[in-house]
């Protein structure tokens, strides 16, 4: 019996088949549980092209986690596919460019609350807006750089990434009544849409790749999926409002960066 067996689980964040997302819908799969993505707007047909490169082509359901009426909508159009949720994984973030790469200084408010808006509040979002559809003993993951260091050009992505962690320990402190926990997957830098964005992702890869004693493959996502696949299983029944770090033991040894 797999490790997800008759579990069913939101997945956002589905973009290209080499994302984080895609992977933990893979795995999830492969371990028995029912997946459902969601997608919204131009993104909403990529979406569903790479799903049918997934075991199983689970259902695409719309969810633009800034817009309250979808946020709303959410548990009606979860029910028409699944009768309930365990588990959700927040893959979901964005900055405007102005946001990154040596901006710091510069970047105007109104670019940075965009950050923080998609990239931390909507993590509390959408755990409020699936939680009508969760059972005791269910998970909300989500997925940081590790925000305790100022990386390279990272700049308010890293400030957001900060936010989402802290945001992860309050939800963990109020979902923990209802028997819900909420942990974050401190990944290593990988080669997905979202590393695009970054400016001199390449020091991240040196970094890692010199400094990691496991070593690091900024081209396997491999071990995250399988981390995020492991704290939406019952295997962790009592943790939450943590920090699973998952960067080849980075974190341990790199020091100052």
């Amino acid at each position: 019996m797999g490790l997800l067996e008759g579990k069913k689980l939101l997945v956002t964040g589905v973009l290209m088949d080499t994302s984080i997302a895609f992977h933990a819908a893979r795995v999830a799969q492969e371990e028995g549980a029912e997946v459902v993505l969601s997608s919204f707007g131009r993104q909403m047909k990529l979406t569903q092209a790479i799903a049918r490169r997934l075991p199983k082509t689970p259902p695409v359901i719309q969810l633009d986690v800034t817009s309250t009426e979808d946020l709303a909508a959410l548990p009606e159009r979860v029910k028409e596919h699944v009768d309930g949720l365990d588990g959700v994984l927040h893959s979901i973030g964005f900055a405007p460019q102005s946001a990154m790469g040596g901006n710091f200084l510069s970047t105007p408010w109104e670019d940075v609350a965009t950050a923080l808006q998609i990239s931390a509040y909507s993590y509390t979002s959408l755990a409020v807006a699936a939680l009508p559809l969760m059972k005791e003993g269910g998970s909300v993951v989500g997925l940081t750089l590790d925000a305790r260091i100022a990386w390279p050009a990272y700049d308010w992505m890293g400030v957001a990434k900060a936010a989402l962690e802290s945001t992860s320990r309050y939800l963990a402190r109020d979902l923990g009544p209802k028997g819900i926990r909420s942990n974050i997957v401190a990944a290593g830098p990988l080669r997905t849409t979202a590393a695009k964005a970054i400016p001199t992702f390449e020091a991240f890869d040196e970094l890692f790749q010199t400094r990691a004693p496991l070593g690091w493959d900024v081209r396997n996502p491999e071990p995250t999926a399988k981390a995020c696949v492991a704290l939406l299983s019952d295997w962790f029944p009592a943790t939450t409002g943590t920090i699973v770090y998952v960067d080849g033991g980075f974190q341990a040894v790199a020091g100052k960066v």
